[in-house]
């Protein structure tokens, strides 16, 4: 018992900094409050994030912010039908003087990283950015290089243009920890928005929360936070729910499911709700840590049929319908 209690101060010693990141984020960035909480649980779960989203909704910002905050190198791809891999994770530059070559890294060697509407990048493209995101570490050459620690990417694509995109394979959305979808401000959030950037005045500073050190740390920790059997057992439930509806009474949801979330959705669920357990200040995981974080961990891992497609059924009421159903531990 002394050890629990002894793992459940530590904990919450060590996760008291992720309240003053947030209330530094949120500070700079205005009506993003459940977005800067995605973003600092996927950080933790040393996972990645997809962003859907219009233009405008200070992606940008959000990114460049959390790095300034957390002391980390900040890059931003833009990415584009003309972007090459090697745009992206660097190449060899040869010395004529010399006759040898010498290694030009590209922008993928940061700590976070903002890729740009990555549905604009041709497959390859994709490919080498995804790979490395699986791997941690880019070849160049004959030489491997380990990317830096933490790694964290978070990639935007816009919804509304379909010209000229190429939308990412399922297996390699896969990849992602959560899918995010950003949505307007509120009109409160938006008038101070306004009242906050539309002047010439300088950005308001961002104030330096915590080190590398402390991030790394809480990182490390979060193995500590506990998952009872049953909370697990609720993870492969809800995960086998989507594959097979029928098997938990929701037999009209049968025919709108194509597949089901993948394995690796259940260590994703796993995996974030003990970053949100951590994020919290706890040192177990609730049924009500996998429920928060269902919708984000799960909305690009199904795949809707023709069906679903035909009667605009959207991927949020599935996971819905799957969340009522399964009972919560």
């Amino acid at each position: 018992m002394s050890d629990i209690l002894e793992r459940g101060a530590r904990i919450k010693e060590e996760s008291a900094f992720l309240n003053d990141l947030m209330d530094e984020v949120s500070r700079v960035v205005v009506g993003q409050r459940h977005l800067v909480e995605r973003l600092i649980i996927a950080l933790l779960a040393d996972g990645h994030v997809l962003l859907e989203g219009v233009p405008g909704l200070a992606k940008t910002l959000l990114v460049r912010t959390l790095a300034q905050a957390l002391d980390l190198e900040f890059s931003r791809i833009q990415f584009t039908p003309d972007l090459l891999p090697s745009d992206v994770t660097g190449t060899q530059i040869y010395n004529p003087n010399e006759g040898t070559f010498s290694v030009r890294k590209g922008p993928i060697f940061a700590n976070l990283l903002l890729a740009d509407e990555i549905n604009r990048a041709p497959a390859k493209v994709q490919a080498a950015l995804l790979e490395a995101m699986q791997e941690r570490q880019v070849t160049i050459g004959d030489d491997t290089f380990e990317l830096p620690n933490p790694f964290f990417v978070m990639a935007t694509q816009n919804p509304l243009e379909q010209q000229g995109t190429y939308p990412l394979p399922e297996a390699q959305l896969d990849r992602f920890l959560f899918k995010v979808i950003v949505d307007y401000p509120s009109k409160a959030d938006e008038q101070t928005i306004v009242n906050q950037m539309a002047r010439h005045a300088p950005r308001t500073e961002v104030r330096k929360v915590t080190t590398r050190e402390q991030l790394q740390r809480a990182m490390a920790m979060l193995d500590e936070v506990y998952i009872d059997e049953l909370v697990t057992a609720y993870i492969v439930d809800v995960v086998r729910a989507t594959r097979d509806p029928a098997s938990v009474g929701l037999n009209d949801l049968a025919p709108l499911v194509e597949t089901g979330a993948s394995p690796r959705a259940s260590i994703s669920l796993g995996l974030a709700g003990r970053a949100h357990a951590f994020l919290d200040g706890r040192a177990y995981v609730k049924g009500h840590d996998i429920k928060q974080v269902a919708h984000d961990v799960l909305r690009h891992r199904i795949l809707l049929s023709y069906e679903a497609e035909a009667e605009e059924i959207p991927v949020e009421q599935v996971i819905d319908q799957v969340l009522d159903k399964v009972p919560v531990p």
